[in-house]
This record gives C-alpha cells, sequence and structure tokens, in this order.
C-alpha cells in the first residue's frame, strides 16, 4: 500500500472513531437525563398523589366558595380579627364537627355587625363538603392553581367588579351575571333572590343601600336558611364601590 493511500486510511478510521465516541457520550448524556427526569417525575408525582385528589378539590372549593377571602389564603387567617385561621381546625375538630359547620353554620350571631359562619347546606354538595373537610384535616397545603381570579384594577371598576363578583362567592349564591335561581328551601320564597332584574334595582335604588346590604349581611346565621354573610370589615371599601359598578350593568328589567 502506498503511503499516500495508508494516510486517507488513517484518517478515515480516525474520524470513524471520533464519531462513535461522540454517539456514545451522547447517548450516555441521554440516558442521564432521562434518569434526571424520571427521579424527579417521580418525586413530583409522590408530592402531587401525597395530597390527593379529594385534598386537592377541597382546596380548590376553599376558594370557588371564599373561604379564602374571610379565612385567608389556605386559612391563614389575618382578614379579620372576627375570623379565624384554620390552620389548626384539622386538629382540634372531629369530620363530623367539621361538616356540621359548614352545612348549618355557627348558629345566631350576638352581634349583627361582626361576621359569623354562614349556612352554605343548600349550596354545597355533600360531596363538596367531603372535599372541604379532607382539604382542612390535612392542613390546608397549597394547592396548584388553586387561586383567586385575577382583578384587573386598570380596566375600570365594572370589569374590577367583575372578577369580585366571583372572589367573593357572590356567584355561587347569586348566580352567573346575578339571575339567581338557587335553591333555599327554608327562606320564605324558596330561593336565593337575584342580583339583576326590576325587583332588585327597585329595592336597592341606590349605591348606598347596596353598599349598606353587603356591609351588614341579612338574616343572622338562622339555621337551614342561607343568609346573606356580613362582609364589613372584610371586603374594602374600593372592592365594594367596584362589586356595586358591576351589579349595575347587569340586567335591569
Amino acid at each position: 500500500m502506498s503511503p499516500k493511500r495508508a494516510l486517507s486510511l488513517l484518517l478515515v478510521l480516525a474520524l470513524v472513531a471520533a464519531a462513535a465516541l461522540a454517539f456514545a457520550r451522547r447517548s450516555s448524556e441521554t440516558d442521564n437525563r432521562s434518569e434526571q427526569t424520571r427521579g424527579s417525575g417521580a418525586v413530583l408525582g409522590r408530592a402531587h398523589t401525597a395530597i390527593g385528589p379529594r385534598v386537592a378539590m377541597g382546596g380548590h372549593l376553599f376558594v370557588q366558595f371564599a373561604c379564602a377571602a374571610c379565612h385567608g389564603p389556605q386559612g391563614r387567617g389575618g382578614v379579620s380579627r372576627d375570623v379565624p385561621a384554620l390552620k389548626r381546625a384539622g386538629n382540634t375538630l372531629t369530620v363530623s364537627q367539621l361538616s356540621s359547620i359548614i352545612t348549618h353554620g355557627l348558629g345566631e350571631s350576638a352581634n349583627p355587625k361582626k361576621p359569623y359562619m354562614p349556612v352554605w347546606g343548600p349550596v354545597i354538595s355533600k360531596v363538596q363538603v367531603t372535599d372541604l373537610v379532607a382539604y382542612i384535616r390535612a392542613g390546608l397545603p397549597r394547592v396548584a392553581n388553586a387561586g383567586p381570579p385575577p382583578v384587573a384594577r386598570d380596566q375600570g371598576p365594572a370589569v374590577a367588579g367583575r372578577a369580585l363578583y366571583v372572589r367573593y362567592g357572590c356567584i355561587n349564591c347569586h348566580g352567573p351575571n346575578g339571575l339567581g335561581g338557587v335553591p333555599n328551601p327554608r327562606s320564605a320564597d324558596k330561593s336565593i333572590p337575584p342580583l339583576a332584574g326590576h325587583g332588585f334595582r327597585t329595592e336597592f335604588n341606590s349605591k348606598a343601600k347596596i353598599v349598606d346590604f353587603i356591609r351588614s349581611g341579612s338574616v343572622i346565621g338562622k339555621s337551614a336558611v342561607v343568609s346573606m354573610p356580613h362582609w364589613g370589615g372584610i371586603i374594602p371599601a374600593r372592592d365594594l364601590n367596584a362589586l356595586v359598578t358591576y351589579l349595575k350593568t347587569l340586567k335591569s328589567g
């Protein structure tokens, strides 16, 4: 073999060896990354499963039904001195006691100017009560994506009020767009009143009347009747203004 041909062959063999080595390194790195991904996926999976679907659902319901608006995010308190934090409730109250408090409230308030635990029985299903209790008993952990809707403060009070209508749970009792239709079997008219239509506009014909009613609530904790909660000291003035502005955009007749 001529020296020139031998040199060419050596170059080819060197290139092949380099390519094989590079391929081996890439395969090793890929395997390592896969192993790390599987490891971290397993950890994340364990964390997610540790919460469990019932507790996770309870976390979402805690926000949906505005429990967080009164008891603070994850039940940490700090909203009103008249509303307790719930971090220890899971250790001090039984499943039966927690279920009863959610369903039946805490009875009649001695002072109608203070917030009280309202009756939720006709609004929240038994399954939802079970999930809420599971969440509280689990220590009210952080649940991914379980948070109140964002409030656009820079797009006018009506836009903010629309989000606050959901954030403060008004939508659960008074329905989408304030149209009502939620049963309240033990009340005089058998349903929770709408916040739209001629009747509402006639009874609450001024901003001051609406604000006063939201602040003070209605029937105080009468058993088995869903009452308008007392929001005084919980909903700040600018949110009250935005809520009323939004309500005034709803159907009037």
